[in-house]
């Protein structure tokens, strides 16, 4: 799995502190955006540990990754049908929140997409 990429990559170096954070309750779903070899290691590595995972792909050269709790996942998967960039102010709200964004950035960019914007 890692010679395909080389073990130095710095995307498994993020996974492998993700993966700590994960089993520790630090946080309970991540996305790490990929180019296809390196999604396809951490899906190895994933599948290996028996953590929850979906896959969106962004195109020829992108990949998200999200992973974490099952229903959280499963969640996400829901909220993410089209590209992040394209989600609703409502779908970015609840995708940030189930990343562990924090809740007061989250409200202000809710109310900013959503054209009520606070002082």
């Amino acid at each position: 799995m890692d010679q395909a990429i080389g073990v130095k990559s710095v995307a498994l170096r993020f996974l492998a502190n993700h993966l700590y954070e994960y089993r520790k309750g630090v946080r309970r779903m991540f996305m790490m955006t990929l180019t296809p070899p390196e999604a396809q290691a951490v899906r190895q590595r994933l599948d290996r540990e028996d953590i929850a995972y979906h896959v969106q792909e962004v195109g020829p050269s992108k990949v998200n990754v999200l992973f974490g709790h099952a229903a959280w996942v499963e969640t996400a998967s829901r909220i993410v049908t089209k590209p992040l960039a394209r989600l609703s102010p409502a779908e970015d709200f609840m995708l940030g929140t189930l990343l562990g964004y924090d809740p007061e950035q989250q409200c202000r960019r809710f109310l900013a997409q959503s054209g009520r914007a606070v002082a």
